[in-house]
């Protein structure tokens, strides 16, 4: 099997976008355009009140004219899908934070697609990474916060083979709607696993090629991974 792309879509990050968010950014990879805000607040759910823990969560929402036809808000509840979304997005992120060391306080992270041309969940996740570390670094510069939380870097990327049987990192749309296997894969910076998903659209994929995708997304990440660290360089 090819490789017809094993390096990300262009990748920018522009940093604190949001005056009154205390860390926002936003992710762009391709066309594909994220504008994630991370917002602290100081209390926790219910369900963690006087157990000394913090807690991470996060919402995805596509804007009406982030597609080709414009979807209307969800003004009675998230969908499905949606639900889907946020939970990986919130799940991924609380895997790389020690919520004890967060202390009672909630980290809410929105992730809203201004562009939606492929990728936006890993588009999201890999933004919303480098929103919650301007988030803690004001959390720590104000004195809220003596010891960082975050204990790791994440990255998350969208890989897929189309129907010439060649691998693609990064899918953008057209890529995705016509591939046989869709894939998204979530990696700390450290290199471990958080989440893979895939799927065989079309015709199922064989164990070997299940490992060049992982190769290929892995390879993929390491781009990204420089691109989150030179942005917080200068934030």
């Amino acid at each position: 099997m090819s490789i017809k792309r094993e390096t990300p879509r262009s990748i920018k990050f522009s940093p604190n976008i949001n005056p009154y968010a205390h860390g926002s950014v936003i992710a762009e990879f391709g066309n594909t355009k994220v504008h994630i805000t991370a917002t602290v607040q100081e209390s926790v759910p219910s369900f963690l009140k006087g157990k000394g823990q913090g807690w991470l969560t996060a919402e995805y929402s596509m804007l009406p004219g982030s597609t080709h036809t414009r979807s209307d808000r969800e003004r009675k509840g998230a969908s499905g899908r949606t639900q889907e979304i946020q939970r990986l997005i919130g799940r991924s992120l609380r895997s790389i934070v020690d919520l004890k060391a967060l202390g009672e306080r909630t980290i809410l992270v929105d992730c809203d697609v201004l562009v939606a041309d492929g990728g936006t969940r890993t588009t999201s996740i890999s933004g919303a990474y480098v929103a919650l570390e301007i988030a803690v670094k004001k959390l720590m510069k104000d004195g809220l916060l003596t010891v960082n939380p975050i204990k790791d870097g994440l990255v998350a990327i969208s890989i897929g083979i189309n129907k010439e049987n060649e691998v693609i990192a990064d899918l953008n749309y057209e890529e995705d709607s016509s591939c046989h296997t869709d894939m998204n894969v979530v990696m700390t910076t450290s290199g471990k696993f958080v989440e893979v998903q895939g799927t065989a659209e079309g015709e199922p994929f064989s164990l070997n090629q299940l490992q060049d995708l992982i190769s290929c997304a892995q390879k993929a990440l390491v781009v990204v991974t420089a691109a989150q660290q030179e942005i917080l360089k200068r934030v």
